[in-house]
């Protein structure tokens, strides 16, 4: 019997990790498929405190992931496949065995939806990016493009303003899907214009991206497009396809939680992005992993009669 399992090893899961620990409650960390989660896609993350000259993503996953060991944190590089949260015993599977606890931290993230496109997998973090606050200062005076027309492109669209020289906004459709706003604070930018009934069929380089071939939904022409970055946003799915019908969804398909990260079920809490549609930042779901585990270190000293803190 574990006092904490923690599904997932990204900023949130670790951070949880490290505080659970910490409390000596000697959690266990399923790390998952993607070990570290979205952080590992950046290859140079800037915006996170206390790396002034900054750090490669999969650096940090590694950093966070010796300093929770370091406390007593173990480590279980395997997938969940299975839950059952909602008894006093909370019971995960693994593809290997079966896991009982007191209590859960879901930390699952979210995964970027792709284009699904020859050259988009091989250059992740070589130009192509799915963060504008991460990497947009990397093309700082470049011309980049933003794939997608709702309200994250728009948005993410008019951060890279800031750093870019110009940035052109592709779409599928001749109308934009996003709020009316960001519409036309976008439409109203000299640094933004748009290439409308437009699809990215490969994107292609050398070390990085160098151009995109795009093609015109509409005639099936293929044209070049030169940039050395391309930023896409068509939406992000959170990872919570294995706690559906056990923990309360959102309408925006992310995990229900109160301000302390509790669901609706006593002793199952939910951090970072799989819980948050909003900032989707190393930081915040560093954040709240931290809130997650010192909500279960309250929860498992209340089981035992003991007082918070748990002794």
């Amino acid at each position: 019997m574990r006092n904490v399992i923690i599904i997932g090893s990204g900023p949130a899961g670790l951070t949880a990790a490290l505080y659970a620990a910490r409390a000596n409650l000697e959690p266990l960390v399923i790390a998952g498929m993607e070990r570290g989660g979205q952080v590992t896609l950046t290859d140079d993350l800037e915006n996170y405190p206390g790396f002034p000259d900054g750090i490669k993503g999969f650096e940090m996953y590694q950093t966070f992931e010796k300093q929770a060991t370091r406390f007593g944190a173990e480590m279980m590089y395997d997938v969940a496949t299975k839950v059952d949260l909602t008894g006093d015993v909370k019971k995960v599977w693994t593809q290997k065995e079966e896991l009982e606890a007191k209590s859960v931290i879901i930390a699952t993230g979210s995964t970027p939806r792709r284009l699904g496109v020859p050259g988009e997998e091989e250059f992740i973090g070589k130009g192509v990016s799915y963060c504008a606050t991460c990497d947009g200062f990397f093309f700082s005076g470049k011309h980049v493009a933003v794939v997608g027309g709702g309200d994250s492109a728009l948005d993410e669209g008019l951060f890279l303003t800031r750093f870019a020289e110009k940035v052109t906004i592709i779409h599928r459709r001749d109308q934009l899907r996003a709020d009316a706003i960001l519409q036309e604070r976008a439409f109203n930018n000299d640094k933004i214009d748009f290439k409308w009934n437009t699809v990215v069929d490969k994107i292609v380089g050398k070390d990085s991206v160098e151009t995109l071939k795009l093609k015109d939904v509409n005639s099936g022409e293929i044209s070049d497009f030169d940039v050395p970055g391309v930023f896409i946003f068509i939406g992000h799915h959170p990872n919570i396809d294995l706690f559906e019908g056990q923990v309360d969804i959102t309408e925006d398909n992310i995990i229900k939680t109160d301000r302390r990260t509790r669901t609706n079920i006593e002793g199952v809490y939910a951090c970072g992005d799989v819980q948050d549609s909003i900032y989707r930042q190393a930081v915040t779901s560093a954040g709240t992993g931290c809130q997650s585990a010192m909500e279960a270190e309250r929860y498992i000293a209340e089981l035992q009669g003991a007082a918070y803190p748990a002794k």
